[in-house]
């Protein structure tokens, strides 16, 4: 037990190090978070800790929650998402809905927080980072205000509303699946959970930036251009998965199987555009953006905690934690976990100590919400905030790790609190 504690934590140490530095491999860029991960689930395999048979069970078992099949499923959907950035759907959007601001930046605040919002539930919170960050950060430079308001309202409204559906945040899956939660079943609880985090959220960034949020200005004319038979093509494969996966518990595939079925339609109508029309059709490009360096990362964070749960360290936490109200503890330890060993990792540990404790749904949802709004407490609390603050360095956008923690704390504590309550409510009903 001490020995898979041992390597873990140090690995987890590494990891937020490497983060917080913004630690690359030279000449290609490609992250070192992933890489270290990698090394300490080959040193936990190596030493014994884990054998390698248990690892293979893992990764070749049959349950819902085989890593693979999340994998696929995450990946599937991030396509989907990806797919329609191509085609220029996200900036079209947002430059058609920002010409109604006026000069009131109130106006414009509000409008951003509601679309993201609404996009984030039907893709993920980690595609509307990626796609929306570098254009507020062009937005506000040419419209010379401060981006900040804009930024946090953006990455609090992605990782408030990605709770809704399953298929909002990696960690909602895992969780979902884990704990055998339905699609239909998770958004009959999480929906007032989330809608009450979310105006709470909101409530606390209109405090925080009011004074910003009073200067007027005059946003620049930019053109939106949208590739509409590509957007068409996304639109659709998108909307297909969405009602496919809501309806799959009646259905004879699991959720992996639907999402990738998705992907392969959307990367081969995508081909056939490309034949029939002789035009670019989007599918290289959305291949190369998928953002397989979460891959690495990912599969050695399933066979570090594994290693834990093998030698019997989730069994003793649950033990510890039997004792107390399951939506506070959950709620309030998956928070501050994620911001020790991030997200994923946290919602895969998490889940092994709610397999074999007795907390019944409740840990699970609390679980879910703090997977989700521990990203406000530490820009390491989430790979949404890995892959946000990594932006804001290209776009020159100065914002230091000790700001995002102080305006983080204020936006967190209310909204864990409301929507903690909305989900004992939801439970209640």
């Amino acid at each position: 037990m001490v020995a898979s504690i041992a390597i873990v934590t140090i690995t987890c140490l590494d990891v937020i190090y490497a983060v917080i530095k913004g630690s690359v491999l030279p000449k290609c860029k490609f992250p070192l978070y992933p890489l270290i991960t990698a090394l300490g689930a080959i040193i936990v395999l190596l030493t014994g800790v884990l054998p390698l048979s248990e690892a293979k069970t893992l990764l070749l078992s049959q349950s819902a929650v085989n890593p693979l099949k999340i994998l696929v499923l995450f990946f599937s959907m991030s396509a989907l998402s990806v797919y329609l950035d191509e085609a220029g759907f996200f900036n079209y959007v947002a430059v058609k809905m920002l010409r109604y601001v006026k000069r009131k930046q109130i106006y414009l605040f509000l409008l951003l927080y509601a679309l993201v919002s609404v996009l984030t539930v039907f893709t993920s919170n980690d595609i509307v980072i990626l796609t929306f960050t570098p254009f507020l950060c062009y937005f506000c430079k040419s419209a010379k205000i401060s981006p900040l308001p804009y930024l946090f309202a953006e990455f609090v409204a992605a990782n408030t509303f990605s709770m809704l559906l399953i298929i909002g945040n990696p960690t909602n899956i895992y969780l979902s699946l884990a704990s055998e939660i339905g699609f239909i079943e998770y958004f009959k609880v999480m929906w007032l959970p989330s809608l009450l985090g979310g105006v709470a959220a909101l409530s606390v960034m209109l405090l925080i930036f009011r004074r910003q949020l009073k200067e007027e200005i005059k946003p620049e004319e930019k053109k939106a251009t949208l590739d509409m038979p590509r957007a068409v093509i996304g639109g659709i494969c998108l909307a297909l998965a969405t009602v496919a996966l809501a309806v799959s518990d009646f259905l004879p595939f699991e959720m992996w199987q639907i999402a990738f079925f998705f992907a392969l339609l959307l990367f081969s109508s995508a081909i056939t555009y490309k034949i029939f029309t002789g035009k670019k059709s989007g599918a290289l490009n959305t291949f190369l953006r998928i953002p397989w360096s979460l891959l690495p990362f990912m599969l050695s964070m399933f066979i570090l905690v594994e290693a834990l749960n093998y030698n019997g360290v989730c069994a003793a936490a649950a033990k510890l934690l039997s004792g107390f109200d399951p939506i506070v503890t959950y709620g309030v330890l998956s928070t501050l976990f994620a911001n020790l060993v991030n997200n994923i990792p946290m919602s895969v540990l998490f889940g092994s100590v709610l397999n074999v404790g007795s907390v019944g749904m409740a840990g699970a949802y609390a679980t879910v919400i703090g997977s989700n709004l521990g990203a406000y407490l530490t820009p390491i609390g989430a790979l949404a905030g890995i892959m946000w603050g990594q932006i804001l360095k290209e776009q020159n956008v100065k914002f230091t790790f000790l700001q995002f923690c102080k305006k983080g704390v204020l936006i967190v504590v209310p909204t864990l609190a409301a929507a903690l309550i909305g989900l004992f409510l939801s439970l209640s009903l």
